[in-house]
């Protein structure tokens, strides 16, 4: 069997993750942006310090903000810099694709959910879904065909 090929310098390597993500929402969309960073906060996430389960994405003056992001700053980091942890950051999107959310979130009723922090080509980025909330139903109906399914795995492995 062949192993695919990729492209040198693609590769991504995934800092953090909201788990909770598509437990709590329906993901219907995934698009990627860059976030603007400060010096201490690009050392931090080198470092894996970071936490997105409190985190939401506004649209605000046709920008995307990140809010409640957690990143530690480490001791190591400028002494000179006063460090807020919980900082709102911008996004970075194209214009066309920040008309298109606008109108997904202010016509549709959808919510814009950070999924996870990667670094891609040294850059730091943020998979974005586009979501609708799930009711209380939704999520036992959900954990429902998860459990099902895993029966089914292991009763198929098991024949």
């Amino acid at each position: 069997m062949a192993a695919k090929k990729k492209k040198q310098g693609t590769t991504s390597k995934v800092i953090v993750t909201n788990r909770k993500a598509r437990h709590d929402f329906f993901i219907e969309e995934n698009l990627e942006a860059g976030l603007a960073l400060q010096g201490w906060e690009a050392k931090s996430l080198r470092a894996g310090r970071a936490q997105l389960k409190e985190s939401y994405v506004v649209i605000r003056d046709s920008e995307a903000w990140l809010l409640g992001a957690h990143f530690s700053p480490l001791s190591s980091a400028s002494t000179h810099v006063r460090t807020d942890p919980t900082r709102t950051r911008k996004l970075l999107l194209h214009r066309r694709e920040l008309d298109r959310l606008i109108g997904s979130v202010e016509r549709k009723g959808y919510t814009l959910i950070p999924l996870s922090l990667y670094w891609k080509k040294g850059r730091a980025k943020l998979d974005l879904g586009l979501a609708k909330g799930k009711k209380q139903h939704d999520k036992r109906a959900t954990d429902k065909d998860r459990d099902w399914a895993r029966q089914k795995e292991r009763l198929l492995k098991h024949n």
